[in-house]
């Protein structure tokens, strides 16, 4: 089947099989970075994934893509983990990691390995050569032709692997073992068949424990994928929905199957389908699992409900507006495997020392088997030296350290409601100083009430209500909703206006279509853009009071000469009710907050200091708040630059999210600062931002950990192996070990609870 040619930039994820270790890791990146049209390709040992980007003008496909990569020795095939039901089947009991082979080979061994320990209670017993041989030859050429077929792929293309080193190493013992029974009538009690064995026992039993662990650490997304249900319950088209519909008229159809407006029956104890609005119904949603939210929401009639989330007591009828791939719940997966493909930055020294570690550990080897030779005069000594520094060098350990806490740490953040999409944040987070917050919708509940209005010419206030609110029609900002809002309730119709235009930062103007200010150009825009305007101080002394009050004012003006007032417009945004202990959690972790805010400056210090804010930027328009951050990170005192996270939800806040050192976007605001953020709360909890930099510190402690302990591994044992004091037997196990260790230590992450 021809595969259709690349029209435009996209992101693929390729499922690749056969690598073993940071060596192959490399590898494959290296192959992927020679093939024309690539702009960026990442490899992941640990979610056995590779992520690609296609330039825009390639002519490359995505199968030439495949084909390189198989040609490099690895098994490559497109990903489809995404959509609902994609989980990955579980690992066959025969497979390559499969338990089958590992207690298989270990059956074959233990009659190899068991005569070892009966000799220091005096019991000195082994099989003959012969029966030794034939249990030993199963294991080294069946059980363990994997490390054949994937070494000699390496060696083909010139580089080396885990998988060279275990065959080199276990076939050097057998070859040995071989030599010695057929030129020693005496060779019972010196051959080394176990020593290849047990090489193989306890590598395949690595590898199994790796693929368990592994297993483990991605089990948030796999926990996340089975929320999806697997069918819809899609009302008629034709049903009248009211409270006296009988909702009995509906086909269970396969998730993949609903559209958008369609309309979905849920009923009590059911999983939400899709993303929509509820038209008909109330009950108590648990989104925790989505949300981090612990308890279930109450849910009525217009109300948003997120597809994955549970239903509580009532029948719920949803019209559903996102499904697939478009909806939240496959948004938040997308978030959490983007991060755990990446690499973080340290990755690259790895992937640095990983691309000349088998060569170096070969010609180690080789080295030590001379050395040996010619300082003991035993060549059975200095071979199985030799073995021991091939096995115990296997970079195993070294491939998994970074992007097994990457995974577990994203993973278990993920579960209380904090999405890491950048594993970049995990090394920033550790050293931030500073927090500064958005105030609006931030720090703030995000829905203002019109408290007041001003009129400062000789109008109504109805009038200058129905123009202002008919300047917001259509518009999604928080103030626009509350004038709207503020006219509903008091029965007026917003004046409609022609030519709308945002002004962005400052508010906006139009002209309106009817009323005392027909065909003239109005704006209603911040009191902190007018700073420079003739009337400015006027308007500021009219304002005071609410000012004073910590409240918001907008004034609507006359943009036609004469340039006049002609209302100020008060609005009063609640504190959310956990901002207060969000700031003391900060200040616990030794982290200076700012407040960045357009309001009046005595204003925003009010606010501030009824929460425990240590410095606050008033008066200040959108586009100043990147050059803000800029400026927090230069250095003070201490002459050290200062780390700075930005916390926002709006569009405006979008550059600064971008220009600070860690970006949290708040998932009720827009995508536009979601996507500028590194870091998204899925909860509109600023207690949240003092968890995710607690569970991105422990992360990055873990990664610092596991490479520390996988360097230890390695340096600690090639010069004990190549002086005598580790068996091959001994190097197997301790390089299986390590692989353990690491991974185990990672998952030591999945038991973090959020403490703010």
């Amino acid at each position: 089947m021809s595969n259709p040619k690349v029209t435009h930039s996209d992101i693929y994820t390729l499922d690749i099989g056969g690598m073993t270790c940071a060596s192959c890791v490399g590898r494959v990146e290296k192959a992927l970075g020679k093939v024309p049209g690539i702009e960026g390709a990442t490899v992941n040992l640990a979610t056995e994934q590779a992520r690609i980007r296609l330039k825009s003008d390639s002519l490359t496909t995505i199968a030439d893509v495949i084909a390189t990569v198989q040609k490099t020795g690895y098994e490559a095939k497109l990903s489809h983990s995404q959509g609902p039901n994609s989980e990955k089947p579980p690992k066959l009991f025969w497979a390559t990691d499969g338990l089958g082979r590992v207690l298989l080979s270990f059956v074959l061994s233990a009659p190899l390995f068991l005569p070892m320990f009966l000799m220091p209670i005096g019991i000195h017993w082994s099989l003959s050569p012969a029966w030794q041989l034939t249990l030993a030859t199963p294991v080294q050429f069946i059980l363990g032709w994997r490390f054949y077929k994937a070494g000699y792929k390496s060696l083909m293309a010139g580089v080396g692997n885990m998988d060279l080193l275990v065959a080199l190493g276990t076939s050097s013992a057998y070859g040995l073992s071989i030599y010695l029974m057929l030129t020693s009538d005496h060779a019972q009690h010196e051959l080394y068949f176990e020593g290849a064995a047990v090489i193989i026992c306890m590598v395949l039993l690595g590898k199994w424990l790796e693929a368990r662990a592994k297993r483990q650490t991605s089990e948030a997304i796999r926990a996340l994928q089975k929320l999806w249900p697997e069918h819809a319950k899609v009302l008629n088209p034709a049903l009248v929905i009211d409270r006296s519909t009988v909702l009995d008229q509906y086909r269970d159809l396969p998730l993949d199957q609903v559209l958008p407006k369609d309309r979905v029956l849920v009923l009590p104890g059911e999983r939400i389908p899709v993303d929509g609005i509820i038209l008909l119904g109330s009950s108590h949603v648990d989104e925790s699992l989505l949300t981090g939210e612990s308890e279930p929401l109450k849910k009525q009639v217009h109300s948003k409900v997120i597809g994955g989330a549970l239903n509580g007591e009532g029948v719920l009828v949803i019209e559903a507006q996102a499904v697939g791939v478009e909806s939240v719940l496959s948004k938040i997966i997308t978030l959490v495997e983007e991060a755990q493909t990446q690499k973080a930055p340290i990755q690259k020294l790895v992937d640095q020392v990983s691309a000349i570690f088998v060569p170096t550990v070969i010609v180690i080897a080789i080295m030590t088997g001379i050395a040996n030779w010619l300082y003991l005069d035993s060549a059975a000594i200095a071979i199985l030296r030799a073995v021991s520094v091939l096995v115990i060098a296997c970079p195993c350990a070294l491939g998994l350290a970074t992007p097994a806490a990457i995974m577990a740490g994203t993973g278990v953040a993920a579960r209380f409601g904090i999405l890491i999409k950048d594993p970049q944040v995990l090394e920033q987070a550790h050293r931030l100083d500073i927090v500064a917050f958005d105030k609006t919708g931030t720090l703030t509940v995000g829905h203002p009430k019109l408290l007041t209005l001003i009129p400062l010419l000789d109008s109504s206030a109805s009038e200058i209500l129905a123009t202002a609110a008919g300047l917001q029609l259509g518009s999604e900002h928080p103030l626009a909703k509350a004038l709207l809002d503020a006219a509903k309730d008091r029965k007026i119709s917003p004046i409609a206006s022609s030519t709308s235009k945002a002004l962005p930062g400052v508010g906006i103007e139009g002209s309106p279509n009817s009323g005392p200010w027909e065909g003239q150009r109005l704006s209603l825009q911040s009191i902190a853009s007018l700073h420079q305007h003739p009337n400015y101080t006027t308007i500021l002394n009219a304002a005071q009071t609410q000012l004073d009050a910590g409240q918001t004012i907008s004034v609507l003006m006359s943009t036609e000469a004469p340039v006049n007032p002609i209302a100020l417009l008060a609005f009063g945004d609640e504190l959310k009710p956990n901002a207060k202990a969000a700031i003391a959690a900060l200040h616990q972790l030794q982290i200076r907050t700012v407040m960045l805010s357009g309001d009046n400056t005595a204003a925003a210090l009010r606010v501030a200091q009824s929460i425990g804010i240590d410095e606050v930027f008033g008066q200040i328009l959108p586009g100043n708040k990147a050059e803000i951050i800029r400026q927090l990170q230069m250095p003070g005192h201490s002459k050290k630059r200062h780390w700075v996270a930005m916390v926002g939800d709006g569009v405006n806040d979008a550059p600064a999210l971008a220009s600070a050192d860690v970006g949290m976007a708040m998932s009720t605001g827009t995508d536009v600062a979601m996507q500028a953020a590194g870091i998204t709360l899925m909860r509109g909890d600023p207690s949240l931002v003092a968890d995710a930099i607690d569970i991105s510190k422990r992360t990055w402690n873990k990664i610092r950990q596991n490479l520390f302990w996988a360097f230890i591994f390695n340096t600690t044992g090639i010069p004990l192996a190549a002086l005598g004091y580790l068996s091959p037997m001994l190097a197997g196990s301790a390089m299986a070990l390590s692989s353990f260790f690491v991974l185990s230590n990672a998952l030591l992450l999945k038991r973090w609870r959020p403490t703010h």
